[in-house]
């Protein structure tokens, strides 16, 4: 019962962020730049749930994404899942109990993925090279994904180890030993 609890709320969480990030965050830009708070959700559904659900939650969120957003099917399912497998690897080899790990975890996967969907635009839909421009872009939104999970990390912590035991049970000693 708690699993059915966990995901319904996942997904309302899925469904106020974007509403978050269309509705509010377009009015605190810089350079036409917003955060993209779909990075941090899914590096915290990685972490705490696991890489299977990572990649799952990955794909339907990012399918969601693509269908309202309405640019291409797929890409940012793909970058999602990707977001989530690399949250699950994160979590197998680091610990989440550091701050700065977790401000880490979420710059590299906010690079790792505008990076791949940077590059899968560039194939599948023939946007132009701007590299100088890309590297500004990418730069204003880790600073601002940054803030974020400082910001969130407290509940990050707080709400994720409740998952974490719900969703693995109690065999989260064991993988240190």
């Amino acid at each position: 019962m708690k699993k059915i609890i966990i995901n319904i709320s996942l997904i309302i969480i899925f469904t106020i962020i974007y509403l978050l990030q269309v509705c509010f965050f377009t009015n605190f830009t810089i350079a036409g730049v917003m955060p993209n708070i779909l990075i941090i959700l899914m590096l915290y559904i990685g972490l705490y749930m696991g890489r299977s659900m990572g990649i799952i939650y990955g794909i339907i969120f990012g399918i969601f994404v693509d269908i309202w957003i309405g640019k291409s099917m797929g890409l940012t399912s793909i970058c999602l899942a990707v977001v989530g497998i690399v949250g699950g690897i994160f979590d197998k080899n680091f610990s989440k109990d550091s701050r700065i790990t977790v401000i880490l975890m979420g710059i590299i996967c906010t690079i790792l993925y505008e990076i791949l969907l940077y590059i899968l635009q560039y194939i599948f839909l023939e946007i132009n090279l701007e590299i100088v421009s890309f590297i500004k872009i990418l730069s204003i939104e880790v600073v601002y994904n940054t803030l974020l999970v400082i910001i969130l990390y407290p509940l990050m912590k707080l709400t994720g180890y409740e998952i974490e035991n719900e969703i693995k049970g109690d065999k989260i000693l064991t993988r240190y030993f």
